[in-house]
């Protein structure tokens, strides 16, 4: 019987709090893991987000000299997650709930209730549970989790939001543990309402906007498509970061809600019922900002939707946010800018597209001249209405008349090479090649005259011309012996013969089937060249940046 290790005792660290611990950077970690055979081997996590037993980690560092006095506030973070494991909202919430009402919730041991009390005391409870949420958002984005909103993600919507009056009311349907809700605008003045399903969460929201002295905020418990529970409410600004990877969201349930004013979102919609929700509390004048996956820019599903919103001058612009904004996954992610008409006539008459994606996330989020696009709305409602910034932006920028000319020249150039390609070729005497001596590819390997290449066999002797056993590999014999039952072709020459000749004539042959190869391989590129020039001229024509000459 194989012994089953036991699990470690104490609580589990990261690679990022064994960084704390010891006063240096994350990398140098990752470089003790390599050189030190001693260094602690994980005791739980993943591949790319192992977890190390504490007390062995304190250990190696205190034998290496490299360790520090453990902060009472790792100690805090490391008895909640001993405690609550997976689920430190609910340690978090608890935490804030002993330091804003001094009650002690019963799932709170002692040990963790003076290690809170003690931080408290020496920096204040706000700012304990700010540090606390600040870890948890950090934990969660390593993980690889859309549990809570990135950081980048923030900067951005911050950026974009510009500035907020602080008589305004926000408004956050999906706020977590509040981050973009408490994160847009000034700290005192507006008016802040949040919802959110997960009831550890919004409790944590509620606690941590008491906490850290921010009036006038109310967050509500309870799912915002299923149950509003701001359903009279008209904000000056709706922010959202919505979950994506629910499959359900209550279209059957939701089927006749007044909420879909564009269209009524098919199953795998979910961000456009978000998107609608936040747009029908949004008052004349006020914006949404919304964070959304690229997908939904150009889905098939969801075309009615986009174009009621552009046909309607309610989207005002589509960013499209550097690789590497959202926490969970490389890809880009879009901020979706609406604006609610305040009468008749004031809707926008185009969409700014703004295409960042090949910036660095951290730099700055002002787009340069050639990152943006105004589009007029006639140009986006085509049967596709594809919403994808870098689409237009390209569009936009394109010099038309230098590219049509060039392509021109090439398709020009192409069509002179191409019939000088084709090898001059005499009338033989009828008998097929194959039907004289030949010799099959399998012996010529085991000859060792032949090697079997990627994709194709290829000579390794003077006495065996490759462009001839190529050429005769593509013979209509050998391409039938070539392919499977199921139709497939491949061209791995095992089965196939080629003629017994002298070098001399197989460099002939090799010199036309080289030629024929060449000739195959321009006009493949002059067909791509074809479609490229008609359908350049076409559009070009179409938008105005071409005409007929006169």
């Amino acid at each position: 019987m194989t012994d089953t290790p036991a699990p470690p005792a104490g609580p589990l660290v990261t690679g990022s709090e064994i960084a704390r611990l010891a006063g240096v950077t994350r990398a140098a970690v990752s470089n003790w893991r390599r050189r030190y055979d001693d260094f602690p081997a994980p005791a739980g996590g993943g591949v790319n987000s192992p977890l190390f037993d504490l007390t062995e980690v304190q250990t190696w560092l205190d034998r290496q000299r490299k360790g520090q006095d453990v902060s009472v506030d790792v100690q805090l973070w490391q008895a909640l997650r001993g405690v609550y494991g997976d689920d430190m909202v609910g340690g978090l919430a608890d935490v804030a709930r002993l330091l804003a009402e001094g009650e002690t919730p019963a799932e709170l041991p002692s040990d963790v209730v003076g290690l809170a009390r003690e931080l408290a005391e020496g920096s204040g409870a706000a700012e304990v549970v700010s540090a606390l949420a600040e870890r948890f958002t950090d934990s969660v984005r390593r993980a690889g989790s859309d549990q809570v909103t990135s950081p980048r993600i923030v900067r951005a919507v911050r950026h974009f939001a510009g500035e907020v009056a602080s008589d305004a009311t926000l408004f956050d349907p999906a706020c977590g543990i509040g981050t973009l809700l408490l994160a847009v605008g000034p700290e005192r003045g507006p008016t802040r309402r949040g919802q959110e399903s997960d009831v550890r969460s919004a409790r944590f929201a509620q606690l941590r906007a008491d906490l850290t002295g921010r009036t006038g905020v109310v967050v509500a418990s309870g799912d915002s498509l299923r149950d509003d529970r701001w359903m009279e409410l008209r904000a000056d600004l709706v922010v959202c970061d919505p979950p994506v990877s629910e499959p359900d969201w209550g279209r059957e349930d939701l089927l006749l809600d007044s909420r879909w004013e564009f269209g009524i979102p098919s199953r795998a919609e979910g961000e456009l019922a978000w998107l609608q929700h936040a747009y029908a509390h949004t008052a004349p004048g006020g914006r949404v900002l919304m964070v959304m996956p690229a997908s939904v820019a150009y889905r098939k599903a969801g075309r009615r939707i986009r174009a009621e919103l552009v046909r309607r001058g309610i989207l005002t612009q589509v960013t499209a946010l550097p690789s590497g904004t959202a926490a969970s996954h490389a890809l880009p992610v879009h901020l979706w800018h609406l604006r609610r008409p305040r009468a008749m006539g004031d809707a926008v008459t185009g969409v700014r597209m703004v295409d960042l994606t090949a910036g660095d996330p951290d730099a700055s989020l002002e787009p340069d001249p050639g990152q943006l696009a105004e589009v007029p709305l006639i140009d986006l409602l085509d049967e596709t209405v594809d919403l994808t910034p870098g689409r237009h932006v390209e569009e936009s920028h394109r010099d038309y008349a230098v590219e049509y000319q060039s392509l021109r020249r090439d398709l020009a150039e192409h069509a002179r090479l191409l019939a000088g390609l084709l090898p001059a070729l005499a009338a033989g005497d009828s008998s097929s090649s194959l039907e004289g001596p030949t010799v099959s590819v399998a012996d010529l390997a085991r000859a060792g005259l032949v090697e079997y290449g990627d994709p194709e066999p290829v000579s390794v002797s003077d006495q065996l011309d490759t462009d001839y056993l190529q050429g005769f590999l593509r013979n209509a014999a050998n391409a039938r012996r070539s392919t499977s039952a199921s139709g497939t072709f491949r061209l791995d020459g095992k089965g196939a013969r080629v003629p017994q000749m002298a070098i001399t004539d197989q460099r002939r042959y090799g010199a036309a089937f080289r030629a024929i190869q060449e000739f195959e391989e321009r006009a493949r590129r002059m067909a791509e060249l074809s479609r490229d020039v008609a359908n350049l001229a076409r559009d070009g024509l179409g938008n105005g940046a071409l005409e007929p000459e006169k």
